[in-house]
């Protein structure tokens, strides 16, 4: 992931260990605000409706950061999905999607 030399932006750990970009100062991911923008469509003028902590010239700079590190955000976002679906052959369903699927299938073993 490039170095960032931005008062908006910074790179940092995740809990997993590994370098992500966040916005400086908060807990939100330059990947979050390209999801807002390019997933679902939203103005940074509505991102920042939607996360009123954030300022329009934080957004405009994760949006920067994103278009100049693409390819490394979007290979971000293809391991996290990998690693989801890793765990999730593992464990199965959880809670919520069982009963929305109408499995009545515990996941966990049940004390009663």
């Amino acid at each position: 992931m490039a170095a960032t030399d931005s008062k908006y932006v910074e790179t940092r750990k995740d809990r997993r260990g590994e370098d992500r970009a966040y916005i400086a100062g908060t807990r939100v991911r330059v990947r979050d605000i390209y999801g807002y923008a390019e997933i679902h469509g939203r103005s940074p003028e509505e991102i920042v409706a939607a996360l009123p902590h954030l300022t329009l010239a934080q957004v405009h700079a994760a949006l920067s950061y994103y278009f100049e590190n693409r390819q490394v955000i979007l290979d971000e976002i293809r391991r996290d999905d990998g690693f989801v679906a890793l765990i999730r052959a593992k464990l199965g369903p959880g809670p919520l999607e069982q009963k929305l699927s109408g499995s009545d299938a515990p996941n966990a073993i049940s004390s009663g």
